[in-house]
């Protein structure tokens, strides 16, 4: 239970459909932890995961009446989560704290915790589909009724027996229809708005939080400033760290030229931002690699499939091959802009979710 109006209503259409329903949720981050330094704001409210949102489920779970806890895994967020989306930066991939929470903290040590209160499964607000596939004998991960809400592409990563002890009652559904819900239950946060941003980064701005969480770790931040070249290799001038751009960046480059530039690649290990044209920015491959498949065991040959390269990105068409233990190639049948290392990769066969791995 996050507090918003999506696992509040999972848990009163459980609740009346006579399950026996305990209620969780999971504290992550103390949003008080930077306020104030380095530029962070004084108060941080309203947001994922906040001290507000543990009031919201609670109050839910009280008025649906089951019993309701907070588990603390705030060491473990910082370690697996947290770190991690700061060395990645560090070294100029753009990551996905989202994948990772999901991977290593809500469906892995929430079904811990099931586990050890006796639970059978652990139902969760995510709009995704799951089943089993008596032909295949594997369970499958499938994309939602309501497209616009697929939060598929952030549980690429759920294993089979992640998958047979997860329920998500809200596949079918679409948002207007949860929301519906939530009123036909009587829940207070039935019109709570949506949480758009990563839970633990204050308005969307990361160069800030990366900054405080290393003045507060009392860590320097790394000297990552190097050269701005072109893609020919010309020096067009400097940058202040590789931390503060992405691929496909076009504003705040620091340098003027008579046509527009885009940051093409990051490369850590020179320091370098590589600039170029728009047309730079297209490639028809990938590779990934901590790969995990769902639909199937192994790629034994070339598969057809669609890869959606980011999260609002539309799927599209491509052959995947694998090309060592954990590695994939994808060849896109058309040119796909601002693939982005440090990002997801998930691959569909339809509505399926085949699987996916991290791009490099």
């Amino acid at each position: 239970m996050s507090g918003g109006v999506d696992s509040s209503t999972v848990a009163a259409m459980l609740r009346a459909e006579g399950h026996n329903l305990i209620g969780l949720t999971m504290q992550l981050w103390n949003q008080r932890r930077l306020a104030g330094r380095e530029g962070m704001p004084e108060q941080v409210t309203g947001r994922c995961c906040s001290l507000d949102d543990v009031y919201d489920a609670r109050r839910v779970a009280q008025h649906i009446g089951i019993p309701y806890y907070v588990v603390n895994h705030e060491e473990r967020f910082e370690r697996d989560v947290v770190r991690p989306f700061v060395e990645e930066y560090l070294s100029g991939r753009t990551p996905i704290p989202c994948s990772l929470c999901n991977n290593h903290l809500k469906f892995d040590q929430l079904l811990v915790v099931a586990r050890q209160i006796g639970a059978e499964r652990v139902a969760t607000g995510h709009y995704a589909r799951v089943s089993y596939d008596e032909t295949r004998q594997r369970w499958l991960l499938r994309r939602p009724a309501d497209k616009s809400k697929d939060q598929t592409y952030f549980l690429f990563g759920l294993t089979q027996e992640q998958l047979c002890r997860t329920l998500f009652p809200l596949g079918d559904m679409t948002k207007p229809q949860v929301r519906e819900l939530a009123h036909k239950h009587s829940l207070a946060i039935a019109e709570k708005p949506d949480s758009q941003e990563i839970c633990f980064v204050p308005g969307g701005d990361y160069k800030r939080f990366i900054d405080a969480y290393l003045a507060e770790q009392g860590e320097a931040l790394p000297d990552t400033a190097g050269e701005l070249v072109t893609t020919s290799g010309e020096v067009l001038g400097e940058h202040a760290g590789i931390h503060n751009f992405t691929v496909g960046q076009r504003k705040g480059l620091g340098v003027a030229t008579g046509s527009p530039l885009y940051v093409i690649q990051i490369s850590g290990a020179q320091k370098q931002v590589i600039v170029g044209g728009e047309e730079n920015l297209y490639s028809k491959t990938l590779r990934a690699k901590r790969v995990n498949l769902i639909s199937v065991d192994d790629l034994r040959e070339p598969m057809r499939v669609a890869v959606k390269i980011r999260h609002r990105h539309e799927p599209a068409a491509a052959v995947i091959e694998q090309i060592a233990t954990d590695e994939i190639i994808a060849t896109f049948d058309e040119p796909q802009r601002a693939i982005t290392p440090g990002q997801a990769a998930v691959f569909y066969d339809g509505d399926i979710v085949v699987g996916g791995g991290w791009i490099v």
